[in-house]
């Protein structure tokens, strides 16, 4: 009972995203003790009579608040759009004049990003108005950053995307020496690409990507951007083509 009725004052609010009918009742900060009493009392018997109600007002509550993060994350996008975009320092793969912009924060080591990038190569191949930008994100530790670093190294030998589709399809541990080893594979100098990982540059590339990460509200990897619209998480082909269709694109 009194566990029920600490909740009263919750539930009397979340009732109200659930379109519950009840009597109408004055401000509780207005209403004298008595009065007071007498609305838990109803709203309790309600409870009680309706409990689905609880479970309902909940979900509309939740459902309200993924709305109204949805909406400061889509103006969030339209800011940012420059540096979403325009940023010289974030590979690009596909058609790199494409009137159709898919931008992926991704990991290395991230499971879900591994799944997702055959379907973001298809894409590719599929469609040639399709040009994608990727923003290294290594949120998994040091070796995430590793590959991150060697992969942003390697846009100095032309051989970017050939070294990033090998990252992600790699299944062992990564290190510097499987790192140079795959290097080797696809045609890199993996000497030159060692020397060319010590640039600093490549940190201060990362801790950019982590800023707008942040301000995006991106805390995962996968993470999915075209236009307006951000999605987390690993996407087949088919849903990258929605994405796209939902941004008023012909794909």
């Amino acid at each position: 009972m009194n566990r029920c009725r600490s909740l009263i004052a919750t539930i009397a609010l979340t009732l109200l995203f659930a379109h519950a009918t009840l009597p109408e009742w004055a401000p509780a900060s207005d209403l004298d003790p008595a009065a007071r009493q007498s609305m838990e009392q109803v709203i309790e018997q309600y409870i009680r009579t309706h409990p689905e109600v609880i479970e309902q007002s909940l979900q509309a509550l939740e459902s309200k608040r993924e709305a109204e993060e949805k909406a400061k994350q889509k103006v969030a996008l339209g800011a940012h759009q420059a540096e979403l975009l325009n940023d010289p320092t974030s590979p690009v793969s596909g058609n790199p004049s494409g009137d159709i912009t898919l931008v992926e924060f991704f990991d290395y080591r991230c499971g879900y990003c591994k799944r997702a990038a055959g379907a973001v190569t298809q894409l590719q191949q599929d469609n040639p108005r399709v040009r994608v930008i990727y923003k290294d994100f290594p949120i998994l530790g040091e070796a995430s950053e590793l590959a991150a670093k060697a992969a942003l190294a390697s846009k100095a030998q032309g051989k970017h995307q050939a070294f990033h589709e090998a990252m992600l399809a790699f299944k062992g541990d990564i290190t510097k020496e499987s790192l140079l080893s795959l290097a080797g594979e696809v045609g890199l100098d993996p000497a030159k690409l060692e020397a060319d990982m010590r640039n600093p540059e490549w940190q201060k590339v990362i801790d950019t990507n982590r800023a707008l990460a942040r301000t995006l509200g991106i805390s995962g990897t996968p993470g999915f951007i075209v236009g307006t619209e951000l999605v987390p998480g690993a996407l087949d082909l088919n849903g990258l083509k929605e994405l796209i269709a939902r941004a008023n694109h012909k794909p």
